[in-house]
C-alpha cells in the first residue's frame, strides 16, 4: 500500500486525526517544509500548536524532523494561538512559522499551516513547492528533544508573553480598563482563552478552559455557535461588549450590550472609522468579493484607495506585503490592521474595538449609528443551500449566462463576478452566489435595508437561481 496523498489547501494541510492525520504523517509534511527551507537557504523556524487533541505530540514530531534536518526552532512547550506564531516569526526573525492547528474545523480534525517571514499566510505558489517535496516515508531517525536542545537548535520561548508585552506597548490599556468597557469573552475552549483571561481578569469568561473536544462543535465565531455568549450579555445589564475567537484565536465574533451579533462588515467600517478618523492614518484598504461595498462609500468619503480581492486572507496579506495597507478583511471573520502583523488577528482586532469604545466614550451600538450617519445602515446574512453537486454547478451556469436578470420582483441594475455572482437591485442592496469547491454547498449572500427585508431577498434569491434548473 503506497503513501497517504497529503494535500495542502491555501493556508496548510487539515486531515481528520488518527485517519490520516497521523504522527507519521505530520513527520512527512515536516520533513517537505524542512526540505524547502534548506533550499531556500533559510535556517529557523518558530511551531507552536493550539489546543487541539495531540497538540503537544504533533507538535513535538514536527520540531524533532525541523532539527534533524537542520533547522534551528523556536518552540513554545504551551498552546498558543495562530497570531502568536506569526509575531514570534516577525520577533524573532525567523524564516517560517509551523501551526499545529485546524483552525475553526470540527474537533476530529487538526492540521498544519504554514507562516512566512513577514508574519502571515505562506503564499500559494511557496505551499505549493512544500507540497511537492512530501516524501512518502517519515523520518524516523530523530533524536530526543533533550538533545537537540543540548546542540543549539532547539530554543525554548513564551510566545504568549512575546504577545502580551506587544499589546501592552501598542494600547492604551489603562485607558480601556477605567474606561467602562465590560467584556463578556468567549474562547470556544479555543488558544484565545489564556491571553484574554490575563489581559483582562475581571472579564466574564465562557469555555475558557482546556477541552480538545470543544464539547463537539467545532469552535467557529458564528452566531449559531455562541448563542450562549449571547444570552449572558442579555443577562446581564453591565455586560456591554461580546468578544469570541475560533480554535486559534485568528478569527472574531463580536457582540454589543444588547447581546446582537455585530458581523464582520460592520466590524471592518469600525475599524476603518477608527484607523483614518481617530488614528489619524492613512493607507490603502482590502476588502473580498463578499464583503459589503458600504466599505467602497467609506473609503470614498476617506479618500482613501480600495481594492476588492477573491475571497481568501491570503490575497489580502499578499498586498499588505507590497502596499501600505491600512485595513483588510473578508466576510468570515479575518481581519487585519495596520501596525501589527500581516495577519488575521481575532485577539487583536476586538481590542482595537475596545480601544475606540474607551477612547470615545461610546457604546458599540452608538459608534455603529455613527457610521451609519455616514452610509446608511444595512444588514447582512447568508444562507448556505445543501444542493447536490450537478444542481449546484447548474445554478452557477445560469448565473453566468445572464438569465438572472430579476429577483422578487425587482430588476438586476448591475452585476459582478470577481468571485462568485453578485447581483445589485440597488446602490445597498445585493444578493450574491457563491459555490464551494469541495462541497456540495452552495453559499448565497445578501445585504438589504433590515434583517426582514435581507430575509425576503435571500428567500426570493432561492427562488431566482432554482428556475427552471
Amino acid at each position: 500500500m503506497g503513501a497517504t496523498s497529503i494535500k495542502f489547501g491555501t493556508d496548510g494541510w487539515r486531515a481528520i486525526i488518527a485517519d490520516t492525520y497521523t504522527v507519521a504523517n505530520v513527520k512527512r509534511v515536516a520533513a517537505a517544509t524542512a526540505l524547502w527551507m534548506r533550499e531556500k537557504g533559510m535556517s529557523a523556524a518558530v511551531v507552536g500548536y493550539d489546543c487541539r487533541f495531540g497538540g503537544a505530540m504533533f507538535s513535538k514530531a514536527t520540531v524533532q524532523v525541523l532539527c534533524h534536518h537542520g533547522i534551528k526552532v523556536l518552540f513554545d512547550k504551551n498552546f498558543v494561538s495562530t497570531p502568536m506564531v506569526s509575531l514570534g516569526v516577525v520577533k524573532h526573525k525567523a524564516d517560517m512559522g509551523v501551526v499545529i492547528t485546524a483552525s475553526h474545523n470540527p474537533p476530529s480534525y487538526n492540521g498544519f499551516k504554514l507562516k512566512s517571514a513577514y508574519g502571515g499566510p505562506t503564499i500559494p505558489s511557496d505551499i505549493e513547492a512544500v507540497e511537492n517535496k512530501i516524501p512518502d516515508a517519515f523520518e524516523d531517525d530523530l533524536d530526543s528533544l533533550e538533545n537537540y536542545a543540548a546542540a543549539g537548535l532547539l530554543e525554548y520561548v513564551g510566545l504568549e508573553d512575546m504577545y502580551i508585552k506587544h499589546v501592552e506597548d501598542s494600547f492604551d490599556m489603562d485607558l480601556i480598563k477605567k474606561s467602562g468597557v465590560v467584556l463578556a469573552y468567549d474562547a470556544m475552549y479555543g488558544a484565545g482563552q489564556n491571553v484574554v483571561r490575563r489581559l483582562f481578569p475581571d472579564a466574564h469568561l465562557l469555555h475558557c478552559d482546556y477541552n480538545p473536544s470543544f464539547m463537539g462543535q467545532a469552535p467557529e465565531p458564528i452566531h449559531r455557535n455562541l448563542t450562549e455568549l449571547s444570552e449572558l450579555i442579555k443577562s446581564d445589564p453591565k455586560i456591554n461588549l461580546g468578544l469570541a475567537n475560533d480554535g486559534d484565536a485568528d478569527r472574531i465574533g463580536l457582540y454589543n450590550g444588547k447581546g446582537e451579533f455585530v458581523d464582520s462588515h460592520h466590524i471592518l467600517l469600525l475599524l476603518l472609522t477608527y484607523m483614518h478618523e481617530y488614528k489619524k492614518l492613512d493607507g490603502k484598504v482590502i476588502i473580498t468579493f463578499s464583503v459589503t461595498n458600504k466599505m467602497k462609500q467609506l473609503a470614498k468619503l476617506y479618500n482613501l484607495d480600495i481594492d476588492v480581492t477573491k475571497i481568501g486572507f491570503k490575497y489580502i496579506a499578499e498586498i499588505m506585503c507590497n502596499e501600505d495597507v491600512l485595513v483588510g478583511g473578508e466576510e468570515s471573520g479575518g481581519l487585519a490592521v495596520k501596525g501589527h502583523i500581516k495577519e488575521r488577528d481575532g485577539v487583536w482586532i476586538g481590542l482595537v474595538i475596545m480601544e475606540f469604545m474607551a477612547k470615545t466614550g461610546k457604546s458599540l451600538e452608538e459608534l455603529i449609528n455613527d457610521i451609519y450617519a455616514k452610509v446608511g445602515s444595512f444588514k447582512f446574512d447568508r444562507d448556505d443551500l445543501h444542493i447536490e453537486d450537478s444542481k449546484k454547478w447548474a445554478i452557477i451556469d445560469r448565473c453566468k449566462s445572464g438569465a438572472i436578470t430579476a429577483i422578487g420582483g425587482k430588476p438586476v441594475t448591475s452585476y459582478e463576478n470577481i468571485d462568485g455572482h453578485k447581483f445589485f437591485l440597488s446602490d445597498t442592496e445585493w444578493l450574491m452566489v457563491r459555490p464551494s469547491g469541495t462541497e456540495p454547498v452552495l453559499r448565497v449572500y445578501a445585504q438589504a435595508a433590515d434583517d426582514a427585508a435581507v430575509r425576503v431577498l435571500l428567500d426570493a434569491g432561492h427562488v431566482a437561481l432554482q428556475e427552471g434548473v
